[in-house]
């Protein structure tokens, strides 16, 4: 994302509570959910799939169903489980038969309002993200996205759902609409942070305080992590939706190969080809978002994630390599891990024991009341389903 783009969208994002956006579809709009303004939730609702219940509980069903993988054995739900704030609390994704992925489950919660989605930003949308894990021989396995649909359109229950939803039969591309409406329903809000951000100063600890002060200044988190200057609560996600190499990515297997990509192709590395048969080999994961624009100046860069219920989607970082909060924030005392394309803006800390706790103290009031009961509520669905 370039930094143009980057302050159109918090321009956007800063001024969408203005924004009033009209349905004449005459379908029953699925009401927001709580915490997060309406205007703001409806804003990022793309015009040609409005959320409807209907079309969310078809999402819900699909989202829970082991019968999307080619062997009947893995969900969307198994790597974003409700019970784990929509993660999977593994390094990385298992997939079909056991096999592992090369990247952290990522929460789902307010993926919505991502800038791009996955850890690289390849897909733009939550539908465009929703069917790719379909056809990954390391996750659901199918070799196409028609082996799905016909699987699916085999199951009496789900074509008449389609045809009741849509008014249509089975697609990947409905498929993806339903999927993605059910996970726009993923809002975590309600945190003690959200109550102090509104006025109510004694919903956060004295230490989250001191925490929050450090977040904002000495440790230095905004520079990734921003927060608006204009409210604390017109876009509270603590990410600046960019995508940044800050050493976690350094491993010396990945950069080998790359290297003669490099020096065949210039600067640059965009045959479809050549980037496929180099994301799939070991220790590729480490590239990040090279492997989506073929930029070298992106290689090791990943996206921001929002901060939200942080304390409950351990490991972190994209290859949950730090176990918990403390971890990580040892890890940025450091300054990150070098490497030549590490951001310039990553610089190491000193932080005393009281003022780390300060900080993870802080990053615990960003948990949600709210994301507790959806996820025992999510929960509850899913294991009368089966």
């Amino acid at each position: 994302m370039s930094r143009r783009s980057k302050l159109k969208f918090m321009a956007l994002a800063i001024t969408v509570a203005a924004v009033s956006m009209a349905r004449a579809n005459g379908e029953t709009e699925f009401s927001s959910p709580d915490g997060i303004p309406a205007e703001v939730w409806r804003y990022f609702v793309p015009r040609d799939n409005p959320v409807t219940p209907a079309k969310v509980e078809l999402g819900r069903l699909l989202f829970f169903d082991k019968k999307l993988s080619v062997d009947g054995s893995v969900s969307c739900a198994s790597c974003h489980d409700p019970k784990l704030a929509f993660t999977d609390g593994k390094p990385v994704a298992e997939g079909v038969a056991g096999r592992l992925g090369k990247r952290n489950s990522p929460t789902l919660l307010n993926s919505m309002f991502n800038a791009g989605q996955f850890w690289d930003g390849r897909a733009e949308s939550l539908e465009a993200q929703a069917i790719q894990p379909l056809i990954n021989p390391d996750e659901m396995g199918n070799k196409s996205h028609d082996q799905v649909v016909g699987r699916l359109r085999a199951i009496p229950q789900y074509a008449a759902r389609f045809k009741k939803v849509f008014g249509s039969e089975i697609t990947i591309d409905l498929v993806a609409k339903a999927v993605a409406s059910f996970e726009r329903t993923l809002v975590s809000a309600n945190s003690p942070f959200d109550r102090f951000a509104g006025g109510d100063l004694d919903a956060m600890s004295e230490e989250a305080r001191r925490g929050f002060a450090l977040f904002r200044g000495k440790a230095r988190c905004t520079v990734c992590h921003s927060v608006s200057q204009f409210s604390l609560q017109a876009f509270p996600f603590m990410t600046d939706q960019m995508f940044h190499n800050t050493g976690v990515a350094v491993n010396d297997r990945s950069f080998e190969p790359l290297a003669g990509l490099l020096s065949r192709a210039g600067k640059n590395v965009t045959a479809p080809e050549e980037m496929i048969s180099i994301a799939r080999r070991e220790g590729s994961a480490s590239l990040g978002r090279f492997l989506s624009t073929g930029d070298s100046l992106d290689i090791g860069a990943f996206r921001t994630p929002s901060l939200r219920d942080v304390e409950l989607t351990a490991p972190y970082f994209h290859d949950g390599s730090a176990k918990t909060l403390a971890d990580v924030v040892k890890f940025y005392m450091k300054g990150g891990k070098n490497n030549l394309n590490r951001d310039w803006e990553l610089q190491s800390l000193t932080l005393t024991e009281t003022e780390q706790q300060e900080l993870i103290e802080f990053l615990k009031s960003l948990t949600s009341d709210n994301t507790r009961r959806m996820a025992a509520a999510e929960y509850a669905r899913a294991t009368l389903r089966h």
